[in-house]
C-alpha cells in the first residue's frame, strides 16, 4: 500500500523536520511512503488533491491551517487521512484526542481506528473542520507573523490579541438556526463542529459525528458604557474558559445542522484559523465526510 506524507516545515517551531527519520521509518513499516515538503497552503491543498486515487493513505503534518488546506484539497473525495499535529494550537487534535507528540500521533495512524467525521461547508464551496469565527481576536491566527509563532508559540497569539483587540468591534448580526431566528448586537460569533477553539474546550461534550453544529454569540449593546465594556471582556473570557454549557446572560447559544448568518457584510470570517470570506454566510454540516485515523479507544 502507498502512503504520501505531506508536511509544512514552518508549522509550530519546525519540530517535524527534526523527526523526519522517525516518521519515515515508522510509516515505512506498513506503507511504501513518499515524503513531500510543501511550500505554502496552496501547495498543500494541491498536493492533497493530486493524491486522490494514487495513494491509499495521506498523512500530513502541520497546524489547524494545514488541516484546513488538506480539507480543501480532498473536497468530497473518500480519502483515508492521518494527522500529525505540529502547529501552535492544534484545535482539531485537541478535539479528537490525537497526541501532539509525533511518536504518539504516528501510533494512532498505524494502530488506531478509521472514523468518518463531520465537517462544515460554507456557502456551498468552502470546507471547515472545526470553527467559523467572527469578531474580536479572530484574525490573530492568520495575522501573527510566522517568526513570532515559531519563537513564542501560543503566547504569540496572546500578545498580538491583547495588543490589537482590546477595543472590541461591535457588530449587528442576524440569522436562522433550524427553526429559530435570532438577531443580536455582539462582539464575537463562533460556529463550531469541534470541541476546542484557540486551545480552550469551548464546546465541551460536542461530537464530530453527531451531524450537528453549535453556535455561540457574545452579546453587547450598541453603545456600551464602561460597565458593559468590561462585561463583554468577562463574557468572552467566561465562554473560552467555561464553555457553552454554562448558561450566561451575555452569551446566546444555538444548535442545528444548518446556520445562516446575515448583517455582517463588512467583516471577515476566520475559518479554522485561516482568513475566510467576508460577509454573510450559510454553514451546513456534512455528516461523516472526512475519513481520519483517531485513537483506538477515544470517544469522538
Amino acid at each position: 500500500m502507498k502512503c504520501l506524507f505531506l508536511y509544512n516545515p514552518e508549522s509550530g517551531k519546525g519540530k517535524v523536520k527534526k523527526h523526519l527519520p522517525l516518521i519515515l521509518r515508522m510509516l515505512s513499516e506498513k506503507y511504501e511512503t513518499d515524503l513531500v515538503a510543501t511550500s505554502s497552503g496552496a501547495d498543500m491543498e494541491e498536493r492533497a488533491r493530486a493524491a486522490i486515487g494514487v495513494y491509499d493513505l495521506v498523512v500530513f503534518s502541520g497546524g489547524d491551517g494545514t488541516f484546513h488546506n488538506v480539507l480543501q484539497g480532498i473536497g468530497d473525495a473518500d480519502m483515508q487521512l492521518g494527522y500529525l499535529p505540529a502547529g501552535t494550537v492544534n484545535d482539531v487534535a485537541r478535539s479528537l484526542g490525537i497526541p501532539r507528540r509525533i511518536k504518539g500521533a504516528l501510533k494512532v495512524i498505524l494502530g488506531g481506528r478509521s472514523e468518518l467525521l463531520d465537517c462544515m461547508r460554507v456557502n456551498g464551496t468552502h470546507y471547515c473542520m472545526y470553527v467559523a469565527a467572527l469578531g474580536t481576536a479572530t484574525n490573530v491566527t492568520y495575522e501573527t507573523p510566522q517568526r513570532s509563532k515559531r519563537a513564542l508559540g501560543w503566547f504569540a497569539y496572546a500578545f498580538r490579541g491583547l495588543r490589537r483587540n482590546m477595543r472590541f468591534k461591535i457588530f449587528r448580526i442576524h440569522g436562522v438556526c433550524g427553526d429559530e431566528e435570532f438577531a443580536h448586537t455582539g462582539v464575537l460569533a463562533l460556529i463550531m463542529n469541534g470541541r476546542s477553539v484557540a486551545g480552550f474546550k469551548v464546546n465541551r461534550g460536542a461530537s464530530m459525528q453527531d451531524g450537528m453544529l453549535e453556535a455561540a454569540i457574545v452579546k453587547q449593546t450598541e453603545r456600551p458604557n464602561l460597565f458593559r465594556k468590561w462585561g463583554a471582556y468577562f463574557a468572552v473570557a467566561g465562554l473560552m474558559l467555561g464553555g457553552i454549557k454554562r448558561r450566561r446572560k451575555r452569551v446566546a447559544v444555538y444548535r442545528g445542522n444548518r446556520i445562516l448568518i446575515g448583517g455582517v457584510s463588512d467583516m471577515v470570517w476566520d475559518f479554522d484559523g485561516e482568513r475566510g470570506v467576508a460577509g454573510d454566510i450559510e454553514v451546513e454540516v456534512l455528516p461523516k465526510r472526512v475519513r481520519l485515523m483517531v485513537p483506538a479507544k477515544r470517544k469522538i
